[in-house]
């Protein structure tokens, strides 16, 4: 069984920052590939960012040079560092793990609020 743990989300003003955290514990071996994923109110889940096994990553249209993925394998630990939050950028941020035998599992999701 994997389990995902979140942590960073918080309030920020327009222009802050925040780096989330995700947490593996699990089947460490199976995992394949990292994502962040996003939900607004009333609006659906939609992918921020991803990496895989290998280390290529790749963004929403939207986070593209605000946003980095990075990965600490010898924490079993992925990153979202977020700069430049506006406040479209506000919702439930979410953190999957792909399995190389096609499992999703999700985190419980952290809220970020980019507010002045």
């Amino acid at each position: 069984q994997v389990q995902l743990v979140e942590s960073g989300g918080g309030l920020v003003q327009p222009g802050g920052s925040l780096r989330l955290s995700c947490a593996a514990s699990g089947s460490i071996s199976r995992f394949n590939a990292w994502a962040w994923y996003r939900q607004a109110p009333g609006k659906q889940r939609e992918l921020v960012a991803a990496i895989a096994t290998g280390g290529s990553t790749n963004y929403a249209d939207s986070v593209k040079g605000r946003f980095t993925i990075f990965r600490d394998n010898a924490k079993n630990t992925v990153y979202l560092q977020m700069s430049s939050l506006k406040p479209e950028d506000t919702a439930v941020y979410y953190c999957k793990i792909a399995t190389i035998d096609g499992y999703n599992y999700w985190g419980q999701g952290t809220q970020v609020t980019v507010s002045s």
